[in-house]
């Protein structure tokens, strides 16, 4: 059975099929466009470190053969051979991507996918259409990347500049096309070099000689005649549009240069370099005398103040009648107070605070606020009681208990945390507090968060409490939340928080930490004095922590004290 996918949504291939020689097809289309289907081999950087692994139309297979363009076919626009077991290791995503050849935009699109196929059965599919899209030119439609294992992301990622902003964008090079040579002149006599040879027909006469064409003068630069075309050929397919802009000479007065005598056909005429009057008695010079001061430059003359300057502004509206009914400083009839002159009124009023669809399973619709989609992934997600303010579709909620054991141990330690279950297939908005909230995505690795600052989290992953050693406080100890495996867990903040790396003298006040690497070894450390602030460089901190651990962990600090 083939499983949809939405624009974000990742997976493991293993989850998908066992095996390593897939198909991956794409069907894209659009009324009057034509596309080109590629895949690019990027390395670990996501760079085209490579160029034979960037394969297309002139470019079929890779070296080793791991990817191969097999054309179109059983329904698809392009299609693709892809060996996961045979791709080199310094290739670590393949990006299968479509670009438009010619004008147009993606937003004009028909809905199409990209999907792969395992064995002869399809396994996965992403569908897209034009609504996905605006003025793209370019669009990633999905890759395949080495992350422990392979897996699959449908990404439906665009870009304006077309093919050329999709190199840029991995670190490919857009050549520059050479501009086309002079076509050298006929011999008299002698047939072109393109002509096809002629078998058995009479020769054609020789051309009368041309008569010599007179020296030309110097031409300015970017004004030179055309060369003539070699062929017939159309223009290359990827090649930019030229913008033209019209030049002004300096001084902002341009002269219209005189007439020059006409010239054969594809050779240049004479006349003057650009910028300077012609010389009376070369060819192409008027037969009338010039006038005074011809040639010469002119003083600028000051302009001409428009009509009413110096007199003030009347206000806008001044002089004009409302409509027959309109009060005067009042909206139209029809458009609420309030609207935007050039909006829609509530509409407009309301696009910025629009949801915010991605795709993905965790989505920040604003700071404070975050979506779950509970159908990306099909695991259930454990989130603080209280914290749901708007859920859609199909969604149940059910009471997390922590058993006996973990009621005890909550107690105890300060950590214990009420949560709900929340299964089915539809999305859910949490927040809490008018709290900042952070999406943290765990890859096989941990985090250490107090559970006073955990909003939601994956239920896949594994959490337990975790003991902080310390000494010279009552009972010895503290603790928080230690959270490992693969997930997301979205933590809290009162404010903006700060990221700052362990050194060996990182301490920390114990109310303001929100999280630190798991890796990272924490002790209590005590200030306990007779009279606080009584001795200088007392903190009026009682009790601190001490961070100590390796290069490359770090902790979270916001601006706030529980």
């Amino acid at each position: 059975m083939s499983r949809e996918f939405q624009r974000g949504h990742k997976t493991r291939i293993s989850d998908l099929t066992a095996g390593t020689d897939l198909y991956v097809g794409v069907q894209i289309s659009g009324p009057g466009l034509t596309f080109d289907i590629s895949c690019f081999g990027l390395d670990a950087d996501e760079r085209l470190s490579d160029d034979r692994y960037f394969v297309f139309f002139n470019q079929p297979k890779t070296p080793e053969e791991s990817v191969q363009l097999l054309g179109a076919q059983a329904g698809d626009t392009e299609s693709f051979r892809v060996t996961l077991d045979r791709i080199p290791s310094q290739i670590r995503r393949l990006s299968f991507t479509a670009t438009l050849d010619g004008a147009g935009q993606m937003s004009q699109i028909a809905p199409g996918y990209l999907r792969i196929v395992a064995g002869g059965q399809e396994v996965a599919r992403y569908s897209f259409d034009g609504s996905e899209f605006s003025t793209e030119r370019a669009v990633m439609l999905g890759d395949f990347y080495f992350k422990d294992v392979w897996r699959f992301a449908a990404v439906g990622q665009g870009f304006d500049g077309g093919l050329d902003a999709l190199l840029k964008n991995f670190g490919g090079e857009v050549a520059e096309e050479e501009a086309p040579a002079a076509a050298p002149q006929p011999q008299p006599g002698a047939a072109p070099g393109f002509a096809p040879p002629a078998f058995g027909a009479p020769s054609a006469p020789a051309p009368a000689p041309a008569p010599a064409p007179q020296q030309p003068q110097p031409v300015a630069q970017g004004f030179a005649p055309p060369s003539a075309p070699t062929s017939a050929a159309a223009p290359p397919v990827h090649a930019a549009p030229t913008i033209i802009a019209p030049m002004t000479p300096p001084g902002g007065v341009q002269v219209p240069p005189p007439s020059p005598a006409p010239a054969p056909y594809g050779q240049p005429g004479q006349q003057a370099p650009y910028g300077q009057p012609p010389q009376y008695g070369q060819p192409g010079a008027p037969t009338a005398p010039p006038p005074p001061g011809y040639g010469q430059p002119q003083a600028p003359q000051a302009p001409t103040p428009p009509p009413g300057y110096g007199q003030p502004t009347p206000p806008p509206g001044y002089g004009q009648q409302p409509a027959f009914g309109q009060v005067p400083g009042q909206q139209p009839y029809g458009v609420p107070q309030g609207a935007p002159q050039g909006g829609a009124g509530v509409t407009a009023a309301l696009q910025q605070f629009k949801e915010t669809p991605t795709g993905q399973r965790w989505t920040p619709q604003t700071r404070k606020l975050i979506r779950v989609d509970l159908g990306v992934g099909g695991q259930p997600v454990l989130a603080r009681q209280g914290s749901m303010v708007l859920y859609q579709g199909k969604v149940d909620f059910s009471y997390k208990g922590a058993g006996f054991a973990g009621r005890i141990v909550g107690n105890a330690t300060g950590q214990e945390m009420q949560l709900m279950r929340c299964t089915g297939q539809g999305q859910v908005f949490l927040a809490e507090d008018s709290t900042m909230l952070h999406p943290i995505e765990l890859q096989g690795d941990g985090i250490c968060v107090s559970a006073e600052n955990v909003l939601a989290f994956d239920e896949s992953l594994q959490y337990e409490v975790r003991r902080i050693e310390g000494h010279g406080i009552p009972g010895g100890a503290l603790f928080t939340m230690q959270f490992t495996g693969t997930g997301t867990v979205v933590v809290k903040t009162h404010g903006t928080p700060v990221v700052l790396p362990v050194t060996p003298t990182t301490f920390a006040d114990c109310n303001a930490v929100v999280a630190w690497s798991a890796a990272a070894q924490v002790v209590v450390s005590s200030q306990v004095r007779m009279r606080r602030n009584a001795y200088p460089g007392d903190t009026g901190e009682s009790v601190n922590l001490q961070f100590r651990a390796a290069p490359g962990n770090f902790i979270v600090v916001q601006p706030y004290e529980v």
